[in-house]
């Protein structure tokens, strides 16, 4: 259990049994971890594809365990267009998450606006527990908050699945 008493994402996702999904809202984060290679990629055009590498070592073990174990993982990524450099990253950092068995959907702002969606991003597992991501306005990290409150799933739960619905898969979405 991390601080405050929200769950660790990985103790969240390896308590998952059938799915998890991933809500993105952002077009542009700038978490510490991503930094450098996020600065690679605007000076170079090159992303890092290893799903083995430094970069990935903290993701990729954990989808490759909870997918091997039968959970689906499914990401949705709302964007505006045209997209920011940051978002460009993201797309083309993407064949590593479909590589290890997640399932990866984008959708232009405009297409949302009959969506009732939740003011942050999230990660709902197995549509029982959420897990909000809480960020600063340029993207830094500012928090996370765990929610299992019914209402609150069912809201998450029907906005995913309306923005996967609209979604455009990743292999179809150019940037």
């Amino acid at each position: 259990m991390s601080q405050n008493g929200v769950p660790d994402f990985a103790e969240l996702l390896k308590s998952a049994r059938h799915t998890a999904v991933h809500l993105e809202m952002r077009d542009i984060y700038s978490v510490g971890d991503e930094t450098e290679t996020f600065e690679r990629f605007l000076r170079t055009g090159e992303a890092d594809l290893d799903p083995d590498s430094a970069l990935w070592q903290g993701w990729t073990p954990l989808v490759r365990e909870a997918v091997g174990r039968g959970v689906v993982i499914r990401r949705a990524r709302i964007v505006s267009e045209p997209v920011t450099d940051y978002i460009r990253y993201e797309h083309a950092l993407t064949p590593v998450n479909i590589a290890v068995g997640e399932q990866v959907r984008w959708l232009p702002r405009p297409q949302t606006s009959e969506i009732a969606l939740p003011g942050n991003d999230l990660w709902l597992i197995d549509d029982r527990l959420i897990l909000f991501h809480f960020f600063t306005g340029d993207g830094g990290w500012a928090g996370h908050e765990y929610s299992e409150d019914p209402t609150v799933v069912k809201l998450c739960a029907s906005a995913f699945e309306a923005v996967w619905e609209r979604g455009v898969d990743h292999e179809k979405f150019a940037v």
